[in-house]
């Protein structure tokens, strides 16, 4: 009698329990349910929202958030660069480094060399490390990768995008989207589009004709969104065809929308915005980085004040934030489990070293001159100042907190130190310098072998945001350097790091490079 009461104690106890698990669910709401579709998720979370409520998902309220709305429980959204690695923080209102020591991260080598691996299996693990590491830090958006077609050979961010060839810059961004989003982190393709110079890019108009537009700079772009899914697309700082991107309805609306299906955020790139009205009607989603009072914003208070007075369509509203919460629920940022991330596990240190390997590119080598066999040298000398300069932290917003960076020099003096005498020569510097090219004349008399380590670096006017180069040239004197050298030992491996540069006076005399 006992057992039998036992058990049906125990029978009371799961049928009570499922009662009440079955009634939190039926009361549960729809949005909060991960097993509804997420449209249908969206679609009742929209519902629940409040005019004024939303309004902040389609502004920032900080450098580089959203602001939360704590009554439905959703989170403040975190953005981040970019498509090198998640970038430094910064403060909430400026752009100067927040000085936290928490906020390092794996250093992947930069888009102009993973593309060219030609290996779009590596590019889907560079975007799933860059992911994973992007949840570590909390970020929910990560701004990259940069798919801008290499239109002229100046432009100060050739180094982050994915080369001048389409049909490869679409192959390799679709593995890098898909690598990024499986670990519940959105991706941001950037910048739509026809963004291909720094110089004046925010007022610049492009002109372009149809046929270029989609055979050139458009199919990376299409890839991303048709192929990879991405969920955020970026605009771009110039015009086209008079209308800024940020605010262009033939791209936005008519192209990435309706045409491509995209169903996804837009956003603008920081100061991108320019018109309330503009922004409003020609498919801007959310609004970041203009320089205002975060309620000032064109798509803040100015926006809900036209809504309010009826002079703008609430359905406009509705769809933008639609989009916003979409990509808020595809990267499950309100459900148990998502994915926690992992900082600069061995895994991401070896995709790292494997892009930089297969991106390397081997462009002359006379007589099988590489590799070098330390077993019939006494002495390598290692001239310029790229064999102990840091890259990492350089390019802008592209720029990388790394954990450690291993410099050519290190790395050389590793592998080889222990059987040859290794003896370095800086050679050139930004400030110049009266003896640095005889001592390195003098380095290179003295060894069996030179590598000279040299290029451009990601100083203003080189490889870098916000300007774009003047020339070709080598910086610093480095033509009339490797020249000197080169008479000096005839047996000197150029080693550039950088995008392309005029080689001319000196290629023909080098038998590596």
């Amino acid at each position: 009698m006992r057992m039998h009461l036992l058990r049906a104690s125990a029978i009371s106890f799961v049928l009570a329990w499922s009662t009440i698990s079955n009634l939190g669910a039926e009361n549960q709401p729809l949005y909060l349910d991960a097993n509804q579709s997420i449209e249908t998720r969206v679609d009742d979370l929209l519902s629940r929202l409040t005019s004024e409520e939303k309004i902040s998902p389609i502004h920032a309220d900080s450098k580089f958030t959203t602001a939360a709305i704590p009554r439905l429980g959703i989170p403040r959204r975190w953005l981040d660069d970019g498509p090198h690695g998640v970038r430094e923080d910064i403060g909430p209102d400026t752009w100067n480094p927040a000085g936290r020591t928490d906020d390092f991260s794996t250093a992947m080598p930069c888009g102009i060399c993973l593309a060219a691996t030609w290996n779009p299996e590596l590019g889907f693990s560079e975007g799933k490390a860059i992911g994973q590491e992007a949840r570590a830090r909390g970020k929910d958006i990560m701004l990259g990768p940069g798919v801008n077609i290499l239109r002229t050979p100046l432009c100060g961010r050739n180094f982050e995008y994915l080369g001048e060839d389409p049909f490869l810059a679409s192959q390799m961004c679709v593995g890098y989207i898909r690598g990024e989003q499986s670990q519940d982190v959105s991706s941001c393709v950037k910048h739509f589009a026809l963004n291909n110079q720094e110089f004046e890019r925010g007022t610049i108009n492009v002109e372009v004709d149809e046929r270029a537009l989609r055979e050139i700079y458009l199919p990376a772009f299409k890839a991303a969104v048709q192929e990879a899914g991405v969920w955020c697309v970026m605009g771009a700082y110039n015009q086209l065809r008079g209308q800024h991107c940020c605010e262009n309805d033939y791209l936005l609306n008519k192209i990435l929308k309706d045409e491509w299906g995209f169903n996804g955020l837009v956003m603008s790139d920081w100061d991108g915005a320019h018109d309330t009205r503009e922004c409003a009607l020609n498919g801007l989603d959310l609004e970041m980085g203009t320089e205002k009072k975060y309620d000032d914003y064109y798509l803040a208070q100015p926006y809900l004040k036209l809504l309010n007075s009826g002079e703008l369509p609430m359905a406009g509203l509705d769809e933008k934030v639609w989009r916003n919460l979409r990509v808020m629920l595809a990267t499950h940022v309100l459900d148990a489990g998502r994915k926690p991330g992992s900082l600069n596990t061995a895994e991401h240190q070896t995709v790292a070293r494997q892009v930089a390997e297969e991106g390397i590119v081997l462009l002359k080598n006379d007589g099988n001159t590489l590799p070098l066999d330390t077993g019939k040298l006494k002495t390598i000398a290692i001239i310029g100042e790229n064999a102990t300069r840091l890259h990492a932290h350089g390019g802008d917003s592209s720029g990388i907190k790394a954990f450690y960076e291993i410099n050519p020099l290190d790395g050389i003096v590793k592998r080889a130190g222990g059987k040859v005498n290794v003896i370095y020569s800086e050679g050139y510097r930004k400030d110049g310098g009266a003896d640095l090219a005889e001592r390195s004349v003098a380095a290179a008399k003295s060894a069996d072998v030179v590598i000279y380590i040299g290029g451009l670096n990601h100083d203003k006017g080189f490889d870098c945001e916000g300007a774009d180069r003047k020339d070709m040239k080598l910086p610093y004197g480095q033509d009339e350097l490797i020249q000197k050298i080169v008479a000096a030992n005839p047996k000197t491996i150029v080693v550039l790091e950088g995008t392309m540069v005029e080689m001319d006076s000196w290629l023909d005399k080098v038998p590596a490079l």
